[in-house]
């Protein structure tokens, strides 16, 4: 088994660690064990990590688009060569399974990778004038990037923060999770090992409301890139106005999915339920509310269950481990006051419902089925192991449904209708649909919300982009 490694900031290519330094405990979730202390900058770490990342970014977006390029195809094979180990310490801060842990790296990997190439494809545009006259539209790296990244996803969304940002020439400062720390280090440290300067990629700790307000109270930082609540997203959204910094904000969800009669119900059943308890639920765009076609409702609900019983849990090192512990108590404690409101409400407990044991956060696998739009958990984001089941009486009342709440980051569809598609394409409010498939994440491809599912895209060319700014230049 990889040890759990020593956890440090690196701040200008240097590994700062305890030193007096304010430092906290990480937890494995799945034991309840203390695994490693976790050091917070200082206001002068964060002032450092700040000057750092000014010079970083003079340096950083003058090495020329080729060398970038190599550098962050460098970072992504090492990445690939680190994978078990990195994947190890995933899970023993997160709880996910091994195999997920490891699947996350090699996501992260094939990210920068795409990254890599988009730094050769950074292309304005001339636009058509007179004989002695040009327009020109050029983009520019924005600056030093603040970005703040979560826990359920620590390399994933660690990557996110950082690859869009130096494929564009920026310098960035992220702060992982104080819960997944370990994770987002070994991310940072592969670009440092692979050439990115150290002002250019910075790794930095501490309570969230006092690093988060350090760094966007500063004019160097020109651009805030955030995953989390939608209450959070909000607060730093505010203090980015003050300085009227771009952001980029990927916020809370509740995925919707529409299981008409149409589709193939056995297949709808296979995909979804694995993809609604998968990392424990505890996923932006997990599938949570399904809206069933009241004639299949009974069969689905029935398949549905039969299917989350079978789900194994436990440690997630463990061999046939299908879902890990939540990552933390609080998640816990919120999932088992969310299903009771429910059933306060009129909802059916069909399946789970209980924490499992007295060591680790693990939680059963839980359905709920009719449960109240006043319920609490139809209109708050559960981020936890439980599924929705109503049954609904058409594509109209199915469709108002997925939008009458604020989010709107991903929302799933069933159906073999090629019109309907089409419809619900044009109609259902959400950043991202699947149809007739589970996934809404691909490196090459736009990931973000509307509403209070957030602003701006990751992944992708957009991911790039959202790191830039526009230049019209006209000469005559």
């Amino acid at each position: 088994m990889t040890d759990y490694p020593d956890l440090h900031l690196l701040i200008d290519g240097e590994q700062l660690s305890g030193d007096g330094r304010t430092s906290e405990e990480v937890i494995n979730p799945a034991t309840e064990e203390v695994i490693g202390t976790l050091p917070h900058a200082t206001a002068n770490d964060l002032d450092r990590a700040l000057e750092a990342a000014q010079r970083g970014f003079h340096e950083w977006r003058k090495t020329p688009a080729d060398k970038r390029a190599a550098i962050l195809t460098k970072a992504a094979a090492l990445l690939r060569e680190r994978a078990d180990d990195i994947g190890e310490i995933l899970t023993r801060e997160q709880g996910k399974p091994l195999a997920d842990g490891r699947g996350e790296v090699a996501y992260s990997a094939a990210l920068i990778e795409f990254y890599a190439g988009e730094c050769k494809r950074l292309y304005g545009r001339t636009l058509v004038r007179p004989e002695g006259s040009r327009v020109e539209v050029q983009y520019h790296p924005v600056g030093p990037v603040a970005g703040f990244a979560p826990w359920n996803f620590p390399a994933i969304n660690v990557m996110r923060k950082i690859g869009g940002p130096l494929a564009a020439g920026c310098s960035v400062i992220v702060k992982p999770s104080e819960e997944t720390p370990a994770s987002g280090i070994a991310l940072v440290q592969a670009m440092l090992d692979a050439g990115v300067p150290g002002g250019a990629v910075q790794c930095v700790f501490g309570v969230p409301s006092d690093v988060s307000e350090h760094l966007l109270g500063s004019p160097i930082i020109r651009k805030l890139t955030f995953t989390g609540s939608t209450p959070v997203g909000k607060h730093l959204a505010k203090l980015a106005a003050e300085d009227l910094k771009i952001a980029t904000m990927e916020l809370g969800g509740h995925g919707p999915v529409m299981v008409f009669s149409d589709s193939d119900i056995d297949k709808v059943l296979d995909v979804m339920c694995d993809g609604a308890y998968r990392n424990a639920g505890q996923v932006c765009v997990s599938p949570t509310r399904f809206l069933i076609e009241e004639n299949v409702f009974e069969r689905f609900r029935d398949g549905f269950v039969s299917r989350a019983e079978k789900i194994t849990v436990g440690n997630g090192m463990d061999k046939g481990i299908k879902m890990g512990p939540m990552a933390n108590s609080r998640g816990l404690d919120n999932i088992q006051r969310l299903i009771a409101e429910a059933q306060e409400r009129g909802g059916k407990l069909l399946s789970g419902g209980e924490r499992i044991g007295n060591q680790g956060f693990f939680h059963q696998p839980s359905v709920l089925s009719e449960v109240p739009i006043d319920a609490e958990i139809m209109n708050e984001e559960p981020f936890g192991p439980v599924a929705i089941l109503n049954p609904m009486a058409g594509e109209d009342a199915m469709i108002e449904e997925a939008n009458r709440l604020p989010y709107g980051l991903a929302a799933y569809a069933w159906t073999q209708d090629a019109a309907r598609r089409r419809r619900l394409a044009a109609e259902v409010e959400a950043g991202m649909l699947a149809i007739n498939i589970s996934s809404v994440s691909t490196v090459d491809a736009p990931f973000g919300g509307v509403k209070w599912s957030g602003y701006g895209s990751e992944d992708g060319l957009e991911g790039v982009k959202a790191c830039m700014v526009i230049k019209a230049v006209h000469e005559g």
